[in-house]
């Protein structure tokens, strides 16, 4: 009998150890979470949080998040950062190098000052505004994305890089907008706004310069604000002057239910046929078109080849609709979504 009793005294001590190292490590029991995506073949499923990520809104900021993937045809709950990954199909870092839905490697440089169509639909555009210079000699401008304005139905929401000198962390450089106003996204992780006329939502995924911009069953926008160092500006030559840092924007895509004949410098690499003229094995494979993407404003859809019109957004659904999410290239030829990764 004392045996059974300092085992089962072992057992119990173990598992409290166990608990309170979870607790310890920002773990706790892992959630269940339902994909309530209609258009899933997971939906009105529920899936069980992995251990190394059991919450989807966990206290430590760095900690990877539980995330339902309801593309998956497997229908398991997944471990993902919030920030972009710049290294997945979906993003739009640096100066800007961009990775289409086909997984392939882009820059596409545009203009200083200019806007450009970076994804349009009918129910759905997302523009860049692009900041940059043309140091002396140079051919071309060096850009990267200050701004992105996003139009869907009849409502507008946009968010910036405030310039600065000089970059400081502990600064907030977001600034937003809906509908022409002005709005505030509480600074602090896990802080958020959601617009009044619709399901937009604006939540804070570090105390500052990071976001997850969220429209539900349309997209989702994950955001970080960065600077040119030093270290870029001396690899590149930038030739940055001095008094701004020209704070831009990391961004990655996840877009559901695009129509086949998406458009935009990034959204036409979802089309399900689309040819990627970026060369296979170039270093830089530069991707031109700026008179076909530029648009007047951050806020209009009047590129050459802009298809925004909420008015036909409804008739915009055929059969070549698919769910695009982030592709994980890193472990193989293919990752999901029948798209091919290729660099």
């Amino acid at each position: 009998m004392k045996i059974i009793r300092n085992a089962s005294s072992l057992i119990i001590l173990l598992l409290f150890i166990s608990a309170a190292s979870m607790q310890i490590h920002g773990q706790g029991v892992p959630e269940r979470r339902t994909c309530f995506s209609s258009r899933s073949p997971c939906f009105l499923k529920t899936m069980r949080c992995p251990s190394q990520c059991p919450s989807m809104k966990p206290s430590d900021p760095k900690a990877k998040v539980c995330y339902v993937n309801c593309d998956s045809p497997i229908c398991k709950a997944e471990c993902k950062n919030r920030k972009p990954n710049c290294n997945a199909p979906g993003a739009a870092c640096l100066d800007p190098r961009f990775i289409g839905g086909d997984g392939i490697v882009f820059y596409f440089h545009g203009k200083s000052n200019e806007h450009f169509s970076l994804v349009s639909d009918p129910n759905l555009q997302i523009n860049g505004r692009f900041i940059g210079l043309r140091p002396a000699g140079r051919t071309r401008d060096y850009t990267w994305i200050q701004a992105i304005g996003v139009l869907f139905g009849s409502e507008t929401f946009s968010l910036e890089a405030k310039r600065a000198a000089t970059w400081d962390e502990e600064f907030d450089h977001l600034r937003f907008s809906y509908n022409g106003n002005v709005i505030v996204v509480p600074e602090g992780h896990l802080s958020s706004w959601k617009s009044p006329e619709s399901d937009l939502t604006v939540e804070r995924t570090s105390d500052k310069n990071s976001v997850l911009v969220t429209l539900p069953d349309i997209a989702e926008i994950s955001v970080n604000v960065v600077p040119v160092t030093r270290e870029d500006d001396r690899i590149h030559n930038y030739q940055i002057p001095s008094g701004d840092c020209f704070a831009h924007l990391e961004l990655q895509f996840k877009f559901y239910g695009l129509s086949s004949k998406v458009e935009g410098v990034l959204g036409r690499t979802y089309q399900p046929d689309f040819m990627n003229p970026a060369k296979p094995g170039t270093a830089m494979p530069i991707v031109g078109g700026e008179d076909k993407y530029r648009t007047s404003s951050l806020l209009a859809a009047d590129c050459y080849t802009c298809k925004f019109s909420p008015a036909r957004a409804s008739d915009q659904r055929d059969s070549s609709l698919m769910d695009y999410s982030p592709l994980d290239c890193t472990s193989g030829a293919s990752s999901g979504s029948g798209i091919v990764c290729r660099r």
